[in-house]
């Protein structure tokens, strides 16, 4: 067990606890966000230079894992919040330290879908927008969101520009009622505003150079984390607190078969049809655990020695990720049908993992379309092109 899911563990009752809480607020409970602080479970992926861990992927993986199956929104934030300071690190070193130059507990929320325009001026860019899903945001101070670079009219570029670029809580508006939705309510992935925000240039970096693996050598990284391809630690925080929420159902589901009896009178336990179903249950989501956990301990040694992850290598990883996603929440689905009608009342956390899962299940880097197409084609000795190469 990891250093941060060690102090994690310590207050797993509380966070269980609140997740209810967080469900009413749509928003984490301050409580769960402090225990997340305190335990360092945002800087797993930080540098050490300014107050990170640095671990292992695998770690910040299981991690997100372990907290999702207390609570799935908390596990969520986890994942996705969790993985920002792992950028942060690609930015100029005066972007670093204004964010964490006085506090490295400071989080950072997202999207990076360029939902909004940035026009440039003189030393920067000034910005407009509205960007949705932004998970944990009434707990970050900051936001690394993506930018479509336009003309001086405020006009799309054509081809396409992308930048990431970083914004101060008083640069932006958070939709406080932009989040009302069936499950994984406690992320508050609510809705940002900004107007006519000026972002300097150095607090800007080109979406391309991180996800083509660029941009660790532009900022003179030399860590194995840091050379990580993002196609694989992007969607690991995401899809690993997945899992965990499917895990938390199953552990759910088991405590109340333990002593339940059929309307028919006979012992759960005593069902070989419902046993059967939950031990598949328990090893589909057991299968998805160990697929996403292989691909990244494999794309880490590979890293280490550095030899180059291959674009097929990474659409395989990016389809191996996809699939536990959705054959996790498909075990839940399972279990979830033979759960009794005690399952259904909203006083026990069974339905809460069930409709989490769900909603995770819709996250854009869960979509499987084009990454299976693109996989398929590329072990065929196609190039995939266009938006079948987006995240990988």
């Amino acid at each position: 067990m990891g250093q941060v899911l060690d102090r994690i563990e310590q207050f797993a009752d509380e966070i269980r606890a609140d997740g209810a809480e967080g469900d009413r607020l749509m928003r984490l409970t301050d409580r769960s966000a402090k225990r997340l602080r305190e335990a360092g479970a945002i800087r797993m992926l930080q540098p050490k230079s300014h107050g990170g861990l640095e671990v292992h992927p695998r770690e910040f993986a299981e991690t997100a894992m372990a907290i999702g199956a207390m609570d799935g929104a908390t596990g969520w934030v986890t994942g996705i919040v969790g993985v920002h300071p792992w950028e942060l690190a690609f930015f100029d070193e005066k972007a670093q330290d204004e964010v964490w130059g006085e506090d490295p507990d400071t989080w950072m929320a997202s999207p990076y879908a360029p939902m909004g325009v940035a026009r440039p001026v003189d030393g920067g860019y000034i910005l407009n927008g509205r960007w949705s899903f932004s998970s944990g945001t009434d707990h970050c101070r900051w936001v690394m969101i993506g930018a479509a670079v336009g003309d001086q009219d405020g006009k799309r570029l054509m081809p396409p520009e992308v930048l990431h670029v970083l914004l101060p809580r008083s640069d932006y508006e958070i939709d406080q009622d932009s989040w009302d939705v069936v499950g994984l309510r406690g992320t508050g992935s609510k809705d940002l505003i900004v107007r006519d925000a000026f972002i300097p240039t150095y607090r800007t970096i080109s979406a391309d150079s991180v996800t083509d693996g660029r941009a660790w050598r532009d900022a003179g990284r030399t860590e194995t984390l840091y050379k990580f391809p993002f196609s694989c630690i992007f969607p690991l925080g995401i899809s690993s607190s997945l899992i965990g929420i499917a895990e938390g159902a199953l552990a759910c589901y088991i405590n109340a078969q333990k002593e339940r009896v059929a309307v028919t009178g006979v012992p759960i336990k005593n069902d070989p049809y419902v046993m059967y179903e939950m031990g598949a249950a328990a090893a589909e989501i057991n299968a998805s655990r160990v697929s996403i956990l292989e691909t990244v301990d494999r794309f880490w040694d590979k890293t280490e020695k550095g030899q180059e992850i291959t674009f097929e290598e990474r659409a395989v990883g990016r389809r191996t990720q996809t699939a536990a996603a959705w054959r996790a929440v498909s075990a839940v689905d399972e279990i979830f049908a033979r759960s009794g009608g005690g399952a259904m009342h909203l006083k026990f956390p069974m339905q809460r993992f069930w409709r989490d899962a769900h909603v995770g299940l819709t996250h854009a880097i869960h979509v499987p379309g084009s990454i299976y197409h693109a996989s398929a084609l590329t072990q065929l000795g196609g190039e995939p092109q266009g938006g079948m190469r987006s995240m990988i």
